[in-house]
């Protein structure tokens, strides 16, 4: 096989899995089975190969986005690079920030990599990461989807901090970071930036499988669940949004969204 007839055959597994031309979509991403399979049939995929599949379902008209999540540079070592900092989400989110013609969005912890015809609305700052102000905002009001490749819910679906923080979420807070932050232009300046984090000091620990699991029951997710089929499943950013906000107002979030720790973490 070519690298162009790979190509078709990974679009199509895509589409199947419930992406369509015109999309705009979150993809988060492991694709170590994926380039097993191919080792096998002897086959080199290349990472850009698997980029490319994704941006030929969704065409000129669609926009994609990858997280380049990095919890180090800003966090623990005070200095984010908008231009250097790194991806900290698996192989294809860095070779997409590094050769591709993306829009880096600017939280230094949480940022993302957007490209295609809706790019430039990503293009605010946002001072929270998962707030109204933030991407997930965006993707949702562009009646966007978020696509999960070979990942579990727990390591991948961050858009479950996006609706405890609009539903003002009771075991979560908001926390301040502050840290040298350098720009595009190379310009140095002190910044404050807000993560909704969990709770420690109340045992508060992450728990979304099982918000997962409801999704996949209520019909929300299309396609295969990770490492069977095509390993990408898909789902409505609002439409989850409205489901899962509806379970921490009705306080049925606790073993759904978060347990609770009798240690402190």
């Amino acid at each position: 096989m070519n690298n162009s007839s790979v190509q078709n055959e990974l679009s199509e597994r895509w589409v199947r899995s419930g992406l369509a031309r015109g999309d705009v979509f979150l993809l988060h991403s492991d694709v170590r089975r994926l380039l097993t399979e191919f080792k096998k049939k002897k086959i080199k995929l290349d990472t850009s190969i698997i980029i490319n599949s994704f941006l030929d379902v969704i065409g000129m008209s669609g926009t994609m986005l990858m997280p380049l999540f990095n919890f180090t540079d800003f966090i623990e070592n005070k200095f984010f690079s908008l231009k250097n900092s790194k991806s900290m989400m698996g192989i294809l989110t860095e070779r997409f920030r590094t050769d591709y013609k993306i829009l880096r969005t600017k939280h230094p912890v949480y940022s993302f990599a957007v490209i295609g015809k809706d790019a430039n609305k990503f293009k605010k700052d946002n001072f929270s990461a998962y707030g109204k102000d933030s991407p997930f905002q965006v993707l949702k009001d562009l009646n966007g989807k978020i696509a999960i490749l070979d990942l579990p819910e727990q390591k991948s679906m961050t858009f479950y901090h996006h609706i405890e923080e609009l539903n003002k979420a009771e075991w979560r807070y908001h926390k301040i970071f502050e840290g040298q932050y350098e720009d595009l232009e190379n310009k140095k300046s002190n910044q404050k930036y807000s993560i909704f984090v969990r709770n420690l000091d109340k045992g508060i620990i992450t728990h979304v499988n099982p918000a997962g699991e409801l999704l996949w029951s209520q019909g929300l997710y299309q396609g295969s669940r990770p490492n069977v089929g095509t390993g990408l499943r898909v789902v409505n950013a609002s439409q989850m949004f409205e489901f899962i906000s509806k379970l921490i107002i009705e306080k049925k979030a606790l073993g759904i969204l978060y347990n609770k720790s009798n240690k402190k973490i």
